[in-house]
Formats: C-alpha cells, sequence, structure tokens
C-alpha cells in the first residue's frame, strides 16, 4: 500500500540524471529549505526507488515514498 504524501513544498527535476547526480541535485535545494518542507523528486534513474530511500537515511531526512500514481 503507498500512503498518503503531502502536498510537496519544492519539486526537484532530476530527469535524465543518473546516481550520484540525481542525488547531488535535491541536496542543494533541500539544504536550503526549512525543517518539515516537503520534495518531490522527479527521477528517471532505475535505481532511484533504492537511492532515494538511502540517500535520506544517510543525510537525516525522512523518505514518505513514491506517490500514487495519477
Amino acid at each position: 500500500m503507498i500512503p498518503d504524501i503531502p502536498a510537496p513544498d519544492i519539486t526537484v527535476d532530476g530527469t535524465g540524471l543518473l546516481c550520484v547526480n540525481l542525488l547531488l541535485r535535491p541536496r542543494k535545494e533541500i539544504d536550503a529549505a526549512s525543517p518539515g518542507t516537503v520534495a518531490h523528486v522527479i527521477a528517471t534513474d532505475p535505481t532511484a526507488p533504492l537511492d532515494l530511500p538511502a540517500w535520506c537515511h544517510m543525510t537525516g531526512h525522512h523518505y514518505l515514498g513514491r506517490p500514487r500514481p495519477a
């Protein structure tokens, strides 16, 4: 079951970025955000569903999951 996710405060477009570059893009924008900010990361990298939760864990952020299909 996919959880309900709050509306994002910021959107980070990582379309076409792979691995490390995908993880560096949100860090720049998220580091500037206030605590509690919800970020929506758009990713086309097939490993993003594994990489993003791990990145959140390593950097002290909370991974809220994947949004429900429209």
